[in-house]
């Protein structure tokens, strides 16, 4: 009798092709290289991305900036004068307002505010030691009493009450230091120096103007 012999057929892949152990292998790595690349990308970018924000942050928030003082609205009291002597007598109410655009407070010492006729000091009012917060500005009120009784005889007082207006000086300085995120503190002068002309005639400030 006849022995059956059996005879095997190689079972067909689905798509008619067989992937060896070393392309399997080549496939992962070439993976893994895709995988790092893009890591380092987003690596690259984060680094850019922080140096960007570090720049604008030195460049705005750590930049501190010189605090500024500025006179306010003046309003006239009393204002007399007689140009014949020459004399003048008046008295007034304003603010000294302190502005600071620094991302940190500006502590100031006590200071003086002076007024001047034409470099001759008549009158000083006192600052008290305070603190101007974080971009915003410090409003102090005062009351300015001045007349001319320490000017010279030779001064031109006589002649330009004559002519209806009367221009005086004043003038701050400001010794304080602006704190920046509670480390970081630099000295810096608060000035102001200002030109303030009253007419006469109606008792009111004409002009004043502030640098």
């Amino acid at each position: 009798m006849a022995e059956k012999t059996h005879q095997a057929y190689p079972t067909a892949q689905a798509n008619g092709y067989t992937r060896s152990d070393g392309e399997s292998l080549v496939s992962e790595d070439e993976l893994k290289r895709k995988k790092r690349i893009k890591l380092f990308t987003y690596i690259g970018i984060f680094i850019v991305f922080q140096i960007i924000v570090m720049t604008v942050f030195g460049l705005t928030v750590m930049k501190v900036k010189t605090p500024k003082a500025r006179l306010g609205e003046i309003s006239v009291q009393s204002l007399t004068y007689v140009p014949a002597t020459p004399s003048f007598d008046t008295k007034f109410t304003t603010q000294i307002r302190i502005k600071n655009t620094n991302w940190g407070p500006y502590k100031f010492d006590a200071g003086t505010a002076t007024f001047l006729y034409q470099g001759t000091t008549i009158g000083k009012v006192d600052i008290p030691k305070s603190k101007a917060g974080m971009r915003s500005t410090k409003k102090i009120n005062v009351e300015v009493s001045l007349n001319a009784d320490a000017l010279p005889s030779s001064s031109k007082l006589g002649s330009e009450l004559s002519s209806g207006v009367l221009t005086l000086t004043s003038q701050v300085q400001l010794k304080g230091k602006v704190e920046l995120m509670l480390i970081m503190k630099k000295n810096k002068n608060a000035s102001m120096d200002c030109t303030i002309a009253f007419d006469l005639s109606s008792k009111m400030v004409k002009s004043l103007e502030c640098k």
